[in-house]
């Protein structure tokens, strides 16, 4: 067991946790459930989290690796009073899907958003192209983003 100390979506954590965990399993026994497991690799993207502003598969990252640091969820992009702006882009265009991959793919697009100088459709498709999505593919999702920064 050891120590940390992290901020998660601006909330400090501060707690003992087992050498071997997962930043998946700590977000996930923290109450951040959108954080989704999915392949336990790193290969599908569900349990994309910023951490840094970097993107990370918490699956595939111990713990022990964000001490110190501030962790991202989907869960900071909206206020506890409203969604986001891309959040309600992805419900209008009806991009929600079966909501698996929804939290990552907002988190993702979010960030791209929030760091691209020039947002570019193909750019955007790569920013998200970690994140896989089963149901219908990314038809729906980058409508959404791309009404999001006015591509259509």
């Amino acid at each position: 067991m050891r120590n940390i100390s992290v901020f998660v979506n601006d909330k400090k954590i501060r707690t003992e946790v087992p050498i071997s965990q997962t930043l998946l399993d700590f977000l996930r026994s923290n109450g951040i459930t959108s954080v989704k497991r999915g392949c336990e690799s790193g290969e599908c993207g569900a349990c994309a989290v910023l951490i840094d502003d970097e993107p990370r598969a918490s699956c595939i990252t111990l713990t022990l690796q964000a001490d110190g640091k501030e962790i991202k969820t989907v869960e900071a992009l909206s206020t506890r009073q409203d969604l986001s702006e891309l959040q309600k882009r992805f419900i209008e265009v009806g991009a929600i899907q079966c909501g698996y991959c929804t939290p990552a793919l907002l988190l993702l697009a979010g960030h791209y958003l929030n760091t691209a100088v020039s947002p570019l459709e193909k750019d955007l498709r790569e920013a998200i192209s970690g994140v896989l999505c089963r149901c219908t593919g990314y038809v729906k999702p980058v409508e959404a983003i791309k009404k999001e920064i006015r591509l259509d």
